[in-house]
């Protein structure tokens, strides 16, 4: 039986009290970042070849079904107003736009669809491909992947099942076994996190790699409200030591971001 599918550790949870329902998860949930540090060679291996990649104007494409999708698409979204880099992460999702709020009954399963919605973008031979399935075994997923793999494009998938049948068709597969969720089969719990997690450590360390963070600054972010604004102007003060708030903002509204707001200081 698969890890994702085995028997939760916990019985009786409708008879459990909300504190005893809450410390459960989180006693399962704790498990999680142990596992995703175990992954961290396999991350690394992908995150150096797609930095290699992205220098070549290759982008990253997460693809998944449900959950998985949803997650890609969350973490793909994020990457503009964080780095200010357009289009280099781009998320996709069995069933279209309708299911990042709606399940859309067996979109999972049309093997020959995943690559068809990549097409819609315009592959190319320096993009690279995340397949998300907890399960491992999502069609759509793994369709999509072997399509890739023909057209030389990077391929590497998240799943939480040892053996499963994404790792087999993946350049490299990044497994993360969390074992049983404390609701049977939920792999939107523990499975869940564990990807995105995984997600977080991939857009992040990439974006880093490629020069979108000073320090530990986001100098390219996206000025799209005043909480930016300001987290902008506090930036300049401490890249440039000036005293003056209004000054360091009046400089950040100008250049549009912190990256050329530092670099025309004086």
């Amino acid at each position: 039986m698969k890890q994702t599918e085995q028997n939760s550790f916990y019985e009786a949870l409708d008879k459990m009290t909300t504190v005893e329902l809450l410390q459960g998860i989180n006693t399962e949930d704790r498990k999680v970042p142990d596992v995703v540090a175990g992954c961290i060679p396999q991350i690394s291996c992908f995150v150096d070849a797609v930095v290699e990649r992205m220098k070549r104007g290759g982008r990253v494409f997460y693809i998944g079904a449900g959950t998985s999708g949803r997650l890609g698409i969350t973490d793909a979204s994020e990457i503009p107003p964080t780095y200010g880099v357009k289009d280099a992460f781009i998320g996709i999702i069995a069933g279209g736009d309708t299911a990042i709020r709606n399940a859309i009954e067996g979109a999972e399963d049309d093997p020959e669809q995943g690559w068809k919605d990549i097409l819609a973008y315009n592959p190319r031979p320096e993009d690279s491909l995340v397949g998300i399935t907890a399960s491992g075994g999502a069609p759509y997923v793994i369709g999509a992947i072997k399509k890739a793999k023909e057209m030389g494009i990077l391929t590497a998938s998240i799943s939480c099942n040892e053996d499963s049948a994404v790792a087999k068709v993946s350049d490299v597969p990044i497994i993360a076994v969390v074992g049983p969720e404390f609701v049977t089969g939920s792999t939107r719990m523990k499975s869940g996190t564990a990807a995105k997690l995984i997600l977080n450590m991939i857009s992040t360390s990439v974006m880093i790699r490629l020069g979108h963070v000073k320090g530990n600054h986001m100098v390219d972010m996206q000025l799209t409200n005043k909480k930016l604004v300001d987290r902008g102007t506090r930036m300049i003060m401490t890249e440039t030591g000036e005293q003056d708030y209004e000054k360091a903002k009046m400089m950040l509204l100008s250049y549009g971001s912190v990256r050329e707001a530092v670099n025309h200081y004086r």
